[in-house]
């Protein structure tokens, strides 16, 4: 049995101790040592040297599939999300949609965090929350905690948006859990700003006052009244400052100052052109010229009226009146009252030339004779209006139906001098001015 490698005899030591053989180690060839043996021996029959070697690539690993997931209970929570709005109610994120779904909107609030008491026993079914008549649907509310982002200001909301915009703001630094979004931090309603929309100078104001007002002073004579109510104007008398601004909000087509049923002030017409012009609104007066000795005329000087309608750029510049007046005497004669109260006057002869003088003087007051506004032309009435200096630069036109063209040579001698009196009141005069006043109130 020795000789088949076995068992050796135990051998026994002197102290009486048995030791025993270790069974002989068994060496197991490479997998591939036979193989690369049969190779080497053939490689070295052929008379050529043995091919190197290269390691083989590693198997490829099989993907296991994994175990079959165990159906999770209904009362479980583990791996479901959670609403923000449901937070510590411990009511699924999946079951809370899904009664969203079924319901009208929400007020949109959200709850604080809180610890619930030990004895208090833990619902499973969500609370429904208390439904407003009508509510609007914030935008989602940014995740608690504090961020170092800068909140959004207000005017970032798109002014494009129709109806109610809100812009969400970072909550504050330090503050624990959500807040409500009416509370500090929250939503922040945005009013949309309305777009400006192109002016159309040929249409009406809005609102249409049909038949528009026209703020007259004093209150105007019977034909005049009709002429106006024909005209499609509706004359109301004004007094004071005060009641001009009272119907600024009414978009008057002008203020026509027409002393034919009384007197008129310095004052008076000095306080109703300041609150016209500060209104934007056009100032028309008319008037008629006389012609008299120095000691009949006494008193009655135009120019003191004149001086009161004409504005300044300040204390510094005089004021600039532009005279329109065909005839050389009468244009001279109020020239000279006019310089005499400290204003610098310049002369046309026809309405036509009075655009080129105007555009390199730039007038405080245009002073003309009716007879020579343009009725359908463009003439000085279009240029200040297409220049914005309609509603700042007072109109006087006077009528001269009462002078005597020979007797006009007087005036030049200093023999008689000119005086506002009424203006005629003719059938073409009265045409005439109620023709003026559509074309200004066209604005």
């Amino acid at each position: 049995m020795a000789g088949q490698g076995f068992a050796t005899p135990a051998q026994t030591s002197d102290t009486g101790s048995v030791s025993l053989p270790l069974p002989p180690a068994v060496v197991q060839p490479p997998e591939d040592a036979g193989q690369q043996d049969q190779d080497g021996n053939a490689a070295q029959q052929a008379g050529a040297l043995p091919p190197a070697r290269t390691p083989r690539p590693a198997p490829a690993r099989v993907a296991q599939p994994l175990p079959e997931e165990q159906p999770v209970p209904a009362d479980s929570t583990q791996g479901r999300a959670f609403s923000v709005r449901t937070l510590g109610q411990g009511v699924p994120f999946a079951q809370h949609l899904t009664q969203q779904q079924n319901q009208t909107l929400g007020s949109g609030r959200r709850r604080k965090l809180g610890t619930r008491p030990d004895s208090e026993q833990a619902e499973l079914t969500a609370r429904p929350h208390p439904q407003p008549a009508a509510a609007p649907v914030p935008a989602p509310v940014p995740p608690a905690g504090p961020q170092s982002g800068p909140r959004l200001p207000a005017d970032r909301a798109d002014s494009r948006s129709e109806g109610r915009s809100y812009a969400i703001g970072a909550p504050d630094e330090g503050a624990e859990g959500p807040e409500p979004l009416d509370g500090p931090g929250g939503a922040v309603e945005v009013a949309n700003q309305p777009q400006p929309q192109p002016v159309d100078d040929e249409l009406p104001p809005e609102p249409l006052d049909n038949p528009r007002r026209l703020l007259v002073w004093p209150a105007p004579d019977v034909s005049t009244q009709q002429a106006l109510s024909d005209r499609g104007y509706r004359p109301v008398v004004v007094h004071s400052r005060e009641e001009v601004d009272a119907q600024i909000a009414a978009f008057p087509a002008a203020l026509f100052v027409d002393p034919l049923t009384g007197p008129i002030t310095r004052t008076a017409l000095q306080s109703l052109r300041q609150a016209a012009v500060a209104a934007e609104v056009p100032v028309l007066v008319t008037a008629g010229l006389g012609q008299a000795t120095r000691e009949a005329a006494y008193g009655a000087d135009p120019a003191v009226l004149l001086k009161a309608l004409a504005p300044r750029d300040s204390e510094q510049h005089p004021s600039r009146v532009l005279l329109i007046e065909e005839h050389e005497e009468i244009a001279l004669a109020l020239t000279s009252t006019l310089e005499r109260r400290g204003m610098q006057v310049a002369r046309a002869g026809a309405d036509a030339d009075a655009v080129t003088l105007a555009s390199q003087m730039r007038p405080n007051l245009v002073v003309m004779d009716l007879m020579q506004v343009r009725r359908r032309r463009a003439g000085i009435i279009d240029w200040l209006r297409a220049n914005g200096q309609l509603n700042r630069t007072p109109l006087v036109v006077y009528t001269s139906a009462g002078l005597d063209p020979a007797e006009l040579p007087r005036l030049s001698s200093g023999e008689t001098v000119l005086f506002l009196a009424e203006r005629s009141t003719s059938s073409e005069v009265q045409a005439r001015i109620v023709d003026l006043l559509a074309k200004i109130g066209t604005n």
